[in-house]
């Protein structure tokens, strides 16, 4: 191949791969206004997310008869809801179920869920929650149990 030839062949390919490098950075820019909603729509259901977590906060406290700080306290000691609430046990545990279930349905009317979906969340609800009353776990209502192996990088065992 002349020399000629190569250079046009060299340059061919150095203005398509700049062609396309440029390419590929423009489509991977999604512009400000995007990011702006992005930001706004996260902070919107991190606001929401938190109101719903100090609504059941609020709902557990009043219907055990003790603060916020206290159950946290005894949680973060050992102790299950199912042992702070004592007699009102099961009290609690319907409060909760309906809890959930208002929040299930909230999510139907939004069109977050469908009705089916709703219905299986809530075909087992008294158990998942009462499991969860029961559950000695630390902070919060959950149990925190041995959670599988995080070997690498937290996604589990390398391959």
């Amino acid at each position: 191949m002349s020399s000629k030839k190569k250079m046009a062949a060299v340059a061919l390919t150095v203005a398509a791969l700049s062609l396309g490098s440029i390419g590929v950075a423009s489509a991977d820019h999604k512009g400000p206004a995007k990011s702006a909603a992005q930001d706004a729509n996260r902070a919107a259901n991190k606001a929401a997310h938190d109101a719903q977590h100090a609504a059941k906060e609020a709902l557990v406290a009043t219907t055990i008869g003790l603060d916020a700080a206290t159950i946290k306290t005894r949680l973060a000691a050992g102790e299950s809801l199912a042992t702070i609430a004592g007699a009102k046990k099961d009290a609690l545990i319907a409060a909760l179920v309906a809890f959930k279930t208002k929040n299930i349905d909230a999510k139907v009317v939004e069109g977050k869920l469908t009705a089916t979906q709703a219905t299986a969340m809530k075909s087992d609800l008294t158990a998942h929650i009462t499991e969860k009353v029961n559950a000695v776990g630390g902070k919060g209502m959950g149990p925190k149990g041995p959670k599988g192996d995080k070997g690498h990088k937290g996604h589990g065992p390398r391959p």
